[in-house]
């Protein structure tokens, strides 16, 4: 008789490699992955198991690990394994991770036409799973930086040798993104985007994550304003795009005043459309003079204010990933969508996931406020837009169908939540409209 082993649910999950690569350092043999680039490898370049191996159910991929060098890894080889020219990256970014502005700032990057990932340093000091991610994406370089592998972004962190690299000089956050968008402008051969968006400087970090996201999907940068102005960098670039459409997130935390400045720049419109535009107020759980300097949260930790400020997060990306003006935005209120889900406690964990709102599936980032429950707006969200097929005349194999991206390891989202997830994103089947009538007038 066997002895019953119990583990945890996470362990017994489905495990995928992500880009076919072994993990550990014993990696299969490989052909060439392609000209360009560093170097002709003659076979897969060690990845830690947190940045090669994701955990999978039917309709979610788990990604990452304990940290968020961890999770932006994981992401960039599911996106570009680096086994084929196709799918090794033109560049990485590389961000300091006590930068949090310039980090999300960068998101814009992840966007098309260059699509980089991002992969995080310690301040000068390059972690072991970014220096394996960067070797085994083995980025081509990209002519318009004169052929630079990587976007060093406030960090000069040693790389590997052989590793082009362009320096990305950081300050305060409105010159910062200011540089960002300029140089996402010219990695796009200088098409001017039509939209903006703009958060205050202390904007709080939760409601500031689902920008990533938007910001790699639609090419437009993210721009920073001051609680009573809009900084110089800020206005200059605003004015160098002539009159684009401006997007305010989280417009509660700028004045009356920086608001009416940026009106003579280009149109502003409110995410969420029914958002205070300008009370004077900071927003909640704000951290008071985030600038280039400051430290992220650690994993999985809660976000300040929380519980409220982390509701309020969660239906705040709700409102994003609804909202659509136009062209802009993602309007995604039916099935068929992919989804990124993170924690509001880890938000380096949007610029790390920016890349898959960009390529793929193209998914919003949705939040949860704890790492064990999934929050009630979210189930409603969830059930809005949840697939379903009326058979026999329309069957499952002809529905639409969602997919889910969790990120960080179960610090960030249990297991039990991302079965809960899973459940939630599964097709189903309901009757037809008829069927239903039907059925009431008996």
């Amino acid at each position: 008789m066997r002895t019953a082993v119990h583990r945890p649910l996470l362990a017994v999950l489905v495990l995928a490699l992500v880009g076919l690569a072994g993990c550990g350092k014993g990696g299969p043999s490989t052909q060439s992955a392609g000209s360009g680039g560093v170097g002709t490898p003659s076979k897969l370049a060690p990845v830690a198991v947190q940045g090669a191996v994701s955990v999978a159910t039917r309709n979610t991929t788990r990604l990452g690990g304990e940290d968020v060098a961890d999770d932006a890894a994981a992401v960039a080889r599911a996106v570009y394994p680096g086994l084929t020219a196709a799918t090794r990256p033109t560049a990485i970014v590389l961000v300091d991770e006590h930068d949090w502005t310039a980090a999300l700032a960068a998101s814009v990057l992840a966007s098309a036409p260059t699509n980089a990932p991002i992969l995080y340093s310690e301040g000068e000091t390059l972690p072991t799973v970014s220096a394996q991610t960067l070797e085994a994406m083995h980025p081509l370089g990209a002519p318009l930086l004169g052929g630079a592998h990587v976007i060093r972004i406030g960090t000069a962190a040693a790389l590997p040798a052989g590793y082009l690299a362009r320096q990305v000089p950081v300050g305060a956050a409105a010159p910062t993104a200011a540089t960002i968008a300029r140089l996402a402008l010219a990695l796009d051969g200088s098409h001017p985007p039509r939209q903006v968006i703009v958060l205050a400087e202390g904007a709080s970090r939760p409601l500031a994550m689902p920008a990533a996201g938007l910001a790699a999907e639609s090419g437009a940068p993210i721009l920073f304003v001051g609680h009573g102005r809009v900084p110089a960098a800020t206005a200059a670039a605003l004015a160098s795009l002539h009159r684009p459409s401006i997007y305010v997130i989280d417009a509660g935390a700028i004045s009356h005043r920086a608001l009416d400045e940026l009106r003579r720049l280009g149109p502003v419109k409110s995410i969420p459309t029914g958002a205070s535009t300008g009370t004077g107020a900071s927003s909640p759980g704000a951290a008071p003079g985030a600038g280039a300097t400051s430290s992220p949260p650690s994993a999985g930790a809660p976000a300040a204010g929380a519980p409220a400020q982390g509701e309020a997060a969660v239906q705040n990306a709700i409102e994003v990933a609804r909202f659509t003006d136009g062209t802009f935005g993602w309007g995604v209120k039916e099935p068929g969508h992919g989804l990124v889900f993170a924690n509001v406690g880890r938000p380096l964990d949007a610029p790390a996931s920016a890349l898959l709102s960009a390529t793929g599936n193209y998914g919003p980032l949705l939040l949860l406020s704890s790492a064990g429950k999934v929050p009630s707006a979210l189930v409603g969200y969830l059930s809005d837009i949840q697939p379903a097929y009326a058979g026999p005349q329309f069957p499952a194999v002809r529905g639409a169908y969602n997919h889910g991206w969790l990120i960080g390891d179960e610090g960030a989202i249990t297991a039990v939540v991302q079965a809960e997830i899973d459940s939630m994103l599964e097709i189903v089947s309901r009757p037809a409209a008829s069927e239903e009538a039907a059925s009431q007038g008996e």
